[in-house]
């Protein structure tokens, strides 16, 4: 594990989500950080291509990381494969969703079998 590792996971952890209470990587947003010599390189995600704050919260986690002792560089890219699901959050973050009563195991099951817990009634 490289050095700064700890502490620019600790910044990125003071992005939170606008809507949910949990930051951005126990929600399962970031989905790499490469480090070399001080320059970081961070993959990140959205819930959805068309969040509202799709320009705001890569900025944010540049600006949070930017301030880390050693970082020289930061480099914040959106990827979109693979799509965020409820299977990305961490414990952590599952464990927050779950005190506001949002049944998670009920998602996951869902997103594990490929489907939506919609039904449509054609009657």
């Amino acid at each position: 594990m490289n050095e700064l590792e700890k502490p620019i996971i600790a910044a990125i952890k003071t992005v939170k989500d606008p809507e949910l209470p949990i930051n951005i990587y126990d929600l399962g947003l970031i989905r790499a950080i490469s480090i070399n010599e001080g320059a970081v390189h961070i993959d990140m995600t959205l819930t959805t291509p068309n969040c509202p704050v799709a320009d705001m919260m890569p900025t944010q986690v540049f600006e949070a990381v930017s301030m880390v002792d050693g970082v020289t560089n930061v480099k914040v890219a959106l990827c979109w494969e693979p799509a965020w699901s409820v299977a990305d959050l961490s414990k952590r973050g599952k464990a927050v969703l779950e005190l506001m009563d949002i049944d998670i195991n009920h998602m996951l099951a869902k997103h594990n079998d490929g489907t939506t817990g919609l039904t449509i009634d054609n009657k």
